[in-house]
């Protein structure tokens, strides 16, 4: 029969949701799709010409008749075999103990018979301060001017409409860790080199590694209603697997520190460690051939000496004038605050702020096994949750695309409150959308804070997010009412929004990416919240007579314990000794007493003729000055001014370059080319049909992104789609006439054999928010879904460990019930832990946390890091339950558990 006969005879009452499943279907270029029934629903597809789009038709037996265009912007240049003109990225690195200084090449070649234009968008840390920008054309180097952005902006358009060759550096408006290269008029046959070059400074890792990160994925951005799409440059930036990128990426190493060099570690497979000096102080490394662009390049040093204070002095530029910021010497402080570890009052209010996108379904790494990242968040949520101290108050907030808070205001850290937060955490999922930050901030900034309760905050989110600027602003407006300590997870996270919302909060931030654990690190910043306020921090110069310091970087106003602090400072005046000397002190107060740090310096300046320390300088004025939220226009007038001086790009200026040796103009239609990206799809769908809505999503997983849909009555937008794969591969479609459908999938197929191939299940989800407001309902014209369906649920997490285990047996007090959980996971049943318990001692709650408190120093002390709060309250709980058999106690705790624990940990 023919698919309308079949339709025709479909019974009306079976309206109901539908839904129809193409399975392991291979679409072929330009042609027509084979008919599939199933349930109630058909539907044709075909190929455009242009290959950019595929059309398609739905029926069902009630009437339904809907056309509609499913486009396709991105990830169609390789699978359509159209030419790529990038063909390598090198990068030259260059770490000298803090500072790395980076070169990167882009090789381009149009092996067209057009000219044509090349656009590659790429990520870069947000602390990174470009400097230089110049491009390689028949062995002639054409070195770029900077200009303000609009400028810039014009005179490359200019340049390109004449025939010329262009060339245009600059960094997207939206973020500042996203930025953009055009190569403009590059003629049949001919090659190009462009290097670019930044200076950037250097964290310190809590196990005395500095860390030095090359980013290498740009997740999509999230794009919010009031956006343009065309404003959005992640939205537009074409995605195929990484190991389907035509161009071929290296990354060189030298590692320099008069301290001397232990040992270079990464996530990516590096050729053996080389030193260059017998003293270990020069050594070079290389990435391994055959980066898959699925993570961001780590590379970590390990100095035999960190901890070391140092003034560095750098002499100004020759042919700037003097007083001007690159006209005068440029100093650098390093401080490591030697700041004594302190309990706190614990009288806070702790907030957290939760990621339930759809994005924080992608798993953590790309190992088979890798726990995902909602997951990951929601252990690391439960084991802060048991760590705060008695007396606080909490909150914790769940975000996508709307929110919601656990409680309507902040509740007192009790047992109960305690219990019940946690039955929460572990049921949230990664199902709120898109990844809005901005809206719960300001529901908790609306909020009045309790006196004598400092709010703390802690974000969560895997960073994928357009309004940036917007969410930082905000922190910065409230920066004096509480400190924001922020996560990045995953490949990815935008550095400029998790350092930035840190930076204007006063906290710190930490990112989790690859074989990284949360835990710890969410449990470093809980330390950090809970130390006692550094007050009355302030910095003195003493200098010889006539000369002055000048602060280029942010006034310090937080200092945590362990944290290495950055100060750039620019010396005025007249100094023709180069014998003279200065110190620089740092002074605050702790709990009532002062302290003072103190560092001594030579004023005889350095040359450098890269100017690094004036770069990093630059650079931090730039991200102060765009921290003020007085006067919008003066601030921009400032940072222009303080970019053309020192050539460090700004979100309000870039670099161009233009080839004007030219015999003649270059002639021939030019031909835009999108340079692709690794990663995920973003899909547009677009319904031109009679019903309001057509959703739909491709498969499988993962990692998950965004899908647009953009109706002609109503619009909305599901976001954080499982769509991995486009038309051209084999791959499972669910496709939804009434409401909006879900893949889930066995974990243990995400990245295992025939995952590609393993069909998916579908999930109506009435209620769901969509983007621009309203319900999956409501887009339909909806009061109430007719009948819903939901398979049943395969998805099994793996077991807790045995740590976590216990962790969730902890009462808020800090104690342990001994009961079977508890004896499970310390290897026995109750009955023998009650008969080892000594006679003189009735206290069985006592004996059960002595118990713990012995199991984790025993059998987790390599995980200390994520317990020792834990720990503290369990040892203040013994402690003021102690009486004389508490040492006996200890004792035969240590024997039933095979264990040698030294007593000293109960204070004994």
């Amino acid at each position: 029969m023919s698919v309308q006969s079949a339709l025709a005879a479909l019974p009306d009452q079976t309206l109901g949701p539908l839904f129809c499943i193409f399975s392991r279907v291979k679409m072929s270029q330009g042609g027509p799709l084979s008919w599939l029934l199933c349930g109630c629903t058909a539907a044709v597809w075909t190929r455009e010409k242009n290959g950019n789009s595929w059309k398609g038709r739905l029926w069902h037996g009630s009437g339904l008749d809907l056309s509609f265009t499913m486009e396709y912007p991105c990830g169609l240049l390789t699978r359509s075999k159209q030419p790529v003109p990038l063909k390598s990225i090198s990068v030259a690195v260059s770490i000298r103990e803090f500072v790395a200084d980076v070169s990167a090449t882009l090789d381009y070649k149009n092996e067209e018979a057009d000219p044509v234009e090349a656009f590659f968008v790429f990520p870069m840390d947000e602390d990174s301060a470009v400097y230089s920008f110049q491009a390689l054309v028949d062995g002639k180097n054409i070195v770029a001017e900077i200009q303000e952005k609009q400028q810039a902006q014009e005179n490359y358009e200019n340049a390109i409409s004449q025939g010329q060759q262009a060339f245009l550096l600059e960094q997207d408006s939206s973020s500042g860790d996203i930025f953009s290269c055009s190569v403009g008029n590059l003629p049949p046959g001919q090659k190009a080199s462009v290097t670019l070059s930044y200076v950037q400074e250097l964290s310190l890792e809590a196990d005395g590694a500095v860390r030095f990160v090359l980013p290498a994925i740009l997740n999509p951005r999230y794009l919010l209603q009031e956006s343009a799409e065309a404003n959005n440059i992640t939205s537009q930036i074409p995605r195929v697997p990484g190991k389907e990128l035509p161009y071929t990426f290296s990354v060189s190493a030298n590692v320099c520190s008069s301290n001397g060099i232990e040992k270079v570690e990464s996530n990516c497979a590096l050729s053996p460690l080389q030193y260059l000096e017998d003293d270990k102080t020069v050594a070079q490394v290389a990435l391994a051939e055959g980066h898959q662009f699925d993570r961001d390049v780590e590379i970590l040093v390990y100095y035999r000496e960190v901890n070391t204070p140092s003034v560095s002095v750098e002499m100004a530029q020759a042919d700037a004038k003097p007083g001007s910021l690159m006209g005068d010497p440029a100093v650098m402080v390093s401080f490591y605050p030697s700041i004594p570890e302190t309990q706190g009052d614990s009288t806070s209010e702790f907030i957290f702020i939760m990621d339930c996108s759809g994005s924080m379904s992608s798993p953590m790494n790309s190992r088979e096994d890798a726990q995902l990242r909602i997951d990951s968040a929601k252990d690391t949520l439960v084991l802060l949750l048991k760590s705060l101290p008695l007396g606080c108050f909490f909150n914790i907030y769940g975000f996508g695309s709307s929110f919601e808070s656990f409680f309507p205001d902040s509740v007192e850290y009790t047992q109960q409150s305690m219990e019940k937060a946690v039955r929460r955490v572990q049921a949230l999922q990664a199902n709120l959308g898109g990844t809005e930050i901005l809206e719960p901030l300001k529901n908790i900034y609306s909020k009045s804070c309790r006196p004598g309760y400092p709010r703390q905050l802690f974000l969560f989110t895997d960073g994928e997010v357009c309004d940036t600027w917007k969410v930082i602003a905000e922190v910065q407006r409230h920066s004096q009412n509480h400190r924001c300590f922020s996560f990045g997870i995953g490949e990815g996270a935008s550095t400029s929004l998790i350092k930035g919302v840190a930076r204007a909060g006063g906290g710190t931030a930490e990112f989790i990416t690859g074989m990284d654990r949360m835990q710890p690190k969410a449990l470093r910043s809980l330390k950090r919240a809970l130390q006692p306020v550094v007050q009355d921090v302030s910095l003195t110069w003493t200098l010889p007579p006539g000369t002055n310091c000048a602060l280029l970087s942010a006034a310090p106003t937080v200092i945590f314990r362990g944290q290495k602090l950055i100060i750039y400072a620019q010396l005025k005046g007249e100094n023709s000794s180069k014998q003279a000397a200065g110190e620089v002190c740092l002074c605050y107060t702790l709990q009532g007493e002062g302290f003072r740090n103190t560092v001594p310096f030579s004023l005889d300046a350095k040359a450098d003729d890269k100017l690094t320390i004036h770069r990093l300088a630059a650079k931090s004025l730039i991200q102060t000055l765009e921290g003020n939220l007085q006067d919008a226009a003066e601030v921009k007038k400032r940072v222009v001014d303080v970019s053309l001086q020192s050539g460090v790009v700004s979100s309000h200026t870039a670099y161009i370059a233009i080839n004007k040796e030219l015999n003649q103009p270059i002639q021939g239609p030019l031909t835009w080319r999108d340079i692709p990206l690794a990663g995920p799809y973003h899909r547009a769908f677009r319904s031109v049909g009679a019903v309001p809505s057509l959703l739909a999503a491709c498969g499988p997983p993962p990692p998950p992104n965004l899908c647009s849909f953009t109706p002609c009555s109503y619009s909305g937008e599901i976001d954080d789609w499982d769509d991995s794969y486009g038309p051209d591969s084999d791959s499972s479609m669910l496709i939804s006439s009434i409401g909006i459908l879900k893949t889930s999938r066995k974990r243990s197929s995400r990245f295992g054999p025939g995952a590609e191939h393993s069909p998916a299940s579908a999930t109506w989800c009435p209620g769901q928010r969509l983007r621009g407001g309203g319900t999956s309902e409501q887009a339909l014209g909806m009061g109430s879904p007719a009948a819903t369906w939901v398979p049943p649920c395969t998805d099994k997490s793996p077991p807790d460990s045995p740590l976590l285990q216990l962790i969730s047996l902890q009462k808020a007090d800090g104690s342990w019930e001994l009961d079977e959980s508890l004896a499970s996971v310390l290897g026995m049943n109750v009955q023998s832990a009650l008969a080892a318990l000594p006679d003189q001692s009735k206290d069985v709650p006592r004996w059960a946390t002595i118990l713990a408190v012995l199991w984790m120093h025993s059998c987790s002390c390599d995980q200390k890091e994520e317990w020792e709060l834990l720990e503290r309250k369990a040892v203040a709980w013994i402690r003021a339950r102690s009486d004389s058999s508490l040492g006996e106690c200890i004792k035969a705790a240590n024997a039933l558990l095979k264990s040698s624990v030294d007593p000293a940990v109960f204070g004994l």
